[in-house]
């Protein structure tokens, strides 16, 4: 499995989409397509952006229960993705009929990863929101195995936690790790965030990166410098 850079293209429009994405002239970014620009556009941005030769990574962070997952993930399993998520929280149950429905009749199906804790979410949040004690890594770890005993191929996870992940579940369980930022860059509303570099020697899989990129004066070399600094 090799290592990828995933641009969030989170535009609200397929025109401001397809304007960020035209300044790549030479390379086809893997690139997520999260619920805004998904509820703004529907399964047609994700048919044009494949038609357009990217990798897709469809973020909808389904968590519902079991049997309406189900559904869900066969509605999605149609639109051709490369990845697609839940929310690990909805339960092994859940994880295990959203792998059902998204498995299509000849067998194959996109990745299918599950979401431990957003990256946004703190252990103090953990305990006055959600009530769980527990401290976060542990938290983290529970998921993700939960997550692979559903039969899941990996998880969504902060870049500080994918090498535990590697060790809790093996090598081969992937870590999709958003929270990533250039060391001379703004950290916005992410709590558990890390560089390129440091995500690599950490032992992530495929980091998301959005606004460092998206937002860069010159997204197309922001990119390069990212690929450079994650993948050398």
């Amino acid at each position: 499995m090799g290592k990828d850079v995933i641009i969030a293209c989170d535009f609200e429009s397929a025109e401001k989409t397809f304007a960020f994405l035209d300044k790549f002239t030479d390379k086809k970014p893997f690139v997520k397509i999260g619920m805004e620009l998904f509820y703004a556009e529907g399964p047609s941005i994700v048919k044009e952006l494949k038609k357009r030769g990217h990798k897709i990574f469809l973020d909808l962070k389904l968590h519902d229960i079991p049997n309406t997952v189900k559904k869900s993930m066969a509605v999605l399993s149609r639109l051709d993705v490369d990845m697609t998520n839940l929310h690990a929280a909805g339960t092994t149950k859940m994880m295990q009929e959203a792998l059902v429905g998204l498995t299509r009749p000849d067998g194959t199906r996109p990745l299918l990863i599950a979401v431990t804790q957003l990256t946004s979410t703190d252990e103090d949040a953990m305990r006055k929101d959600l009530l769980i004690d527990k401290p976060i890594d542990e938290v983290v770890m529970h998921y993700a195995k939960n997550a692979q005993v559903a039969g899941l191929d990996g998880v969504v996870c902060s870049p500080l936690e994918a090498g535990k992940v590697h060790e809790f579940c093996g090598k081969n369980f992937v870590t999709v790790t958003p929270g990533v930022r250039f060391a001379d860059g703004e950290v916005g509303d992410q709590k558990r965030v890390t560089t390129p570099a440091k995500a690599k020697e950490i032992g992530s899989d495929y980091i998301v990166v959005g606004r460092p990129i998206t937002a860069a004066e010159d997204p197309v070399k922001a990119y390069e410098r990212c690929l450079n600094e994650f993948i050398g």
